[in-house]
């Protein structure tokens, strides 16, 4: 039997296979407003067979996002058209997630097929925090160095982001502390340069996500599953470590932390990623082996039989799937296929289903 296509039980949620849905921005919202882009993105995805589909980073305050086109969830009003989108959904036998996040000094830039470039006022922009006034790149306006009264703002937008995520009906829950935003910045030494509480020693660098993390599980249902994104290495020279990141997955996992969903980089500029295929995988496996919390790979996994292996092989319990994803929404019926693994096609695409090979 597939491993792939083997079910699995996180908490109160069973996945009816192992694929998920890797949280992918589509810079197509209005306002934080999601839409019928949304809808239609990942309901396809749905369609398409894998068992969860994790939205996009989805900001806890306007000053949060990435871009003006991306998502956000600091209103009530913006619950409506999400608590859509999940019901479709689960309509299609999938779980819904969602990917809570702040861009800190990485925000207020255009959308990157509106050519990317950091926002200034006058163009829409908006003024940009991080630990410490450190820009992303040396060409970028410095961001401003949040207060610790700004902190305990933050920790309530993303416990309120959080009771609105219940609300709109999602499932799975994803803090997003990778690739270089707000709870990374807080965590490496390149971006935090604080001297007081929160910047300094690995304890103080770790505790802005520790006690975010304890607001949000005051109001997620301690029987739902929760993940955190992180980034097992910054790929630069005096950044976080692999290290650092088996020390505060214990961490989290002792917290109450269900799977840490493992990527890397995204922080420096210099960083020095060497791409190949499941590249990211290592650091996967490592902190699976070293805390004994749930691990998801992500990173150039392209194929229905390496995402078997790593599977077989225990280095990850769930196979994170972005670009191929985007390619082919239907790559988990394809997989399966692959694999001669039986898995149900909806009923409208029943009569496109191959024969199984013997």
């Amino acid at each position: 039997m597939s491993l792939l296509f083997s079910p699995i039980t996180i908490k109160n949620i069973t996945l009816k296979n192992r694929i998920v849905v890797s949280p992918m921005c589509q810079y197509s919202a209005i306002d934080g407003f999601a839409n019928d882009w949304h809808l239609v993105h990942l309901g396809s995805r749905a369609v398409g067979g894998a068992g969860l589909i994790i939205q996009e980073a989805t900001a806890v305050s306007a000053d949060g996002r990435i871009s003006p086109d991306d998502l956000g969830l600091w209103s009530d009003e913006q619950i409506p058209m999400l608590k859509r989108i999940t019901s479709f959904i689960n309509s299609q036998g999938a779980i819904a997630g969602i990917q809570l996040a702040h861009a800190g000094r990485k925000a207020s830039f255009q959308s990157p097929f509106k050519g990317g470039q950091q926002l200034l006022a006058e163009d829409g922009g908006w003024e940009t925090i991080a630990p410490s006034a450190v820009p992303f790149h040396e060409k970028d306006l410095p961001p401003t160095a949040v207060t610790k009264e700004r902190i305990q703002e933050l920790i309530a937008d993303f416990k309120a982001a959080t009771q609105r995520a219940l609300t709109a009906g999602y499932e799975v829950i994803e803090l997003h502390a990778a690739h270089g935003y707000l709870f990374h910045q807080f965590l490496s030494p390149l971006s935090n340069l604080r001297t007081d509480e929160y910047g300094g020693s690995f304890e103080n660098r770790i505790r802005f996500l520790l006690e975010s993390l304890e607001a949000v599980q005051q109001v997620w249902p301690a029987q739902n599953p929760l993940f955190v994104r992180i980034s097992a290495t910054d790929w630069a020279e005096g950044g976080w470590t692999e290290a650092d990141a088996i020390q505060l997955s214990r961490i989290l996992k002792d917290k109450g932390v269900d799977l840490i969903d493992t990527s890397s980089g995204g922080l420096a500029i210099q960083q020095q990623i060497p791409l190949s295929p499941g590249y990211q995988v290592p650091f996967a496996a490592s902190i699976k082996k070293e805390t004994g919390i749930l691990t998801g790979a992500v990173g150039l996994i392209t194929e229905a039989q390496q995402s078997e292996d790593i599977l077989k092989k225990g280095e990850a319990d769930l196979i994170f799937i972005a670009r191929e994803l985007l390619r082919d929404p239907y790559f988990p019926l394809h997989a399966a296929g692959a694999l001669n693994a039986e898995v149900k096609w909806p009923s409208q695409y029943e009569r496109a289903k191959p024969r199984k090979r013997a």
